[in-house]
């Protein structure tokens, strides 16, 4: 375990050095200039030149992809000056600093992933475990029906329809706005509860689906029909035996899912106006913001690397056929 453990985490730092280096040297092949957005309106040749001493825009493109990695893990010296560890830089457009604007953003999407994570798994695995149960009848029918239209819906239609009905018709309910869980958890559940709802409404019709067909699946394998003809129990059947086997290609779905949706769940941070890392990463591109745009992009890189080898080292848990060596 150990072993496969290392040589995974190996691999995840190459492929979040590539995908650093191809968004860093990427961004410098855009027709656009960076410093033009913090020169102001009387903006001069000389005034450009010292905005591009500044944010170290005046070295060769690969010097400068250096100091950023190496600044991630020991700082590094600006002209505006001393970025601790782990250090992103500087934002373009605010003069800012990059790692103090992420961890500033990143509760908001941590609690709108976490939050609809929690429902989309627990309800989509549900209701596709119910509909293999009754595979056939009126409750299969019913579930595929729905899933199928929950598949058809968007989260910014769905959005807009949940604010007007069950916030401004109903006034069941407060508008989504995030609060720190620290300081009022009540707040915090009760601004989270529709954006967790209509983020949850795609994901759980595509997991019910998978669910479904995967519980059929399982019950059709040879193993199911010996523990059926040993005389087990139909709840020890399902449970035991074909749940276990059904279960790894939904941790896999699920691992990269949560890893995406730690990165920005960009849609519904845009319909509720929730400033998230989605939100962030929209605007760092739109204001050219090289340094914003590495951070969330490695932010997000991380947490979907690091979900993978998490899903990987779990299959040995939850399916005894898989072997790690």
């Amino acid at each position: 375990m150990l072993r496969f453990l290392a040589r995974r985490t190996l691999g995840a730092i190459v492929i979040i050095l590539l995908i650093s280096a191809i968004t860093f040297f990427l961004f410098f092949a855009l027709p656009s200039e960076p410093a033009l957005m913090s020169c102001g309106k009387n903006c001069t040749a000389d005034s450009l030149a010292v905005i591009n001493k500044n944010l170290g825009l005046d070295q060769p493109v690969p010097v400068q992809y250096w100091h950023y990695m190496t600044g991630l893990f020991a700082g590094r010296d600006l002209t505006v000056g001393h970025c601790p560890a782990p250090c992103f830089g500087y934002s373009f457009s605010n003069q800012q600093p990059v790692w103090g604007t992420i961890v500033d953003r990143f509760p908001t999407t941590l609690s709108i992933t976490l939050g609809g994570a929690a429902v989309f798994l627990t309800v989509g695995v549900g209701i596709g475990m119910l509909a293999a149960a009754f595979r056939g009848t009126w409750i299969d029918k019913a579930v595929s029906s729905l899933s199928l239209l929950g598949n058809a819906l968007q989260i910014y239609f769905v959005g807009v329809i949940a604010l007007a009905v069950l916030v401004s018709g109903l006034h069941w309910m407060d508008n989504p706005a995030y609060y720190p869980i620290t300081e009022n958890p009540v707040k915090w559940f009760t601004g989270m509860i529709i954006p967790w709802l209509v983020l949850s409404i795609i994901f759980i019709a595509n997991y019910s689906r998978m669910t479904r067909s995967q519980m059929i699946e399982q019950l059709a394998e040879d193993h199911v029909r010996t523990a059926r003809a040993k005389g087990l129990g139909r709840r020890t059947v399902f449970f035991r035996y074909a749940w276990r086997g059904a279960m790894a290609p939904i941790v896999t779905i699920f691992g990269i899912d949560l890893g995406s949706l730690f990165g920005g769940a960009i849609i519904t941070e845009f319909t509720f106006s929730l400033h998230g890392l989605g939100r962030l990463a929209v605007s760092s591109v739109s204001e050219t913001d090289l340094p914003t745009l590495m951070a969330v992009m490695l932010v997000g890189c991380t947490a979907i690397v690091v979900a993978n080898i998490v899903v990987d080292a779990a299959y040995a848990f939850i399916d005894p056929r898989v072997r790690l060596a």
